[in-house]
């Protein structure tokens, strides 16, 4: 199905999913679908991979993990942040590098304190490759750890790459 895309969520310097300055990171961008979705959209590189050109399953968890704790900013906000409480994965199929991949996460029930979600990596053919489920603690951004918003350089930041809707 096509949807739009509501909005794009913040990226930070240097997280290992979107951080834009590190260097081994991800770097996705992460996009606010009008069905509540969240869609995740990075391209796996050498330096990503676990067995020869496949992304290791440590990183597809991570980055499934992500898109799943920050569906629940589409509901309350840049501010609050899921922090992982219980994460499983099911790997279906290999991922591979080089080959733009798209995650999509959302949230399946949510309490004053909880929340829990679901959610897929898909392949170009929109094969899913990984599944996943999780539990998070609601958290205020501004809690995690040092967290400073200027100094993480987290902000939203165009591209001319960023679509105005998505194909899922």
């Amino acid at each position: 199905m096509r949807y739009a895309v509501k909005k794009k969520q913040p990226n930070s310097k240097m997280c290992m999913v979107c951080g834009l300055k590190n260097s081994f990171g991800l770097r996705a961008a992460f996009y606010e679908l009008e069905n509540d979705e969240l869609m995740a959209v990075f391209t796996p590189r050498a330096e990503h991979q676990g067995y020869p050109n496949r992304l290791h399953g440590g990183i597809a968890a991570s980055i499934l993990d992500e898109t799943i704790f920050r569906a629940i900013m589409i509901k309350y906000s840049h501010e609050c942040f899921g922090v992982t409480v219980e994460f499983t994965s099911r790997y279906k199929k290999p991922i591979p590098l080089d080959a733009e991949i798209r995650v999509i996460g959302r949230i399946t029930r949510d309490s004053s304190r909880m929340f829990e979600g679901s959610g897929e990596i898909l392949l170009k053919d929109g094969t899913i490759a990984v599944e996943g489920r999780g539990k998070y603690l609601k958290m205020d951004i501004s809690k995690l750890g040092d967290f400073d918003a200027q100094e993480q350089e987290w902000h939203v930041v165009p591209s001319p790459h960023d679509p105005n809707e998505v194909e899922i």
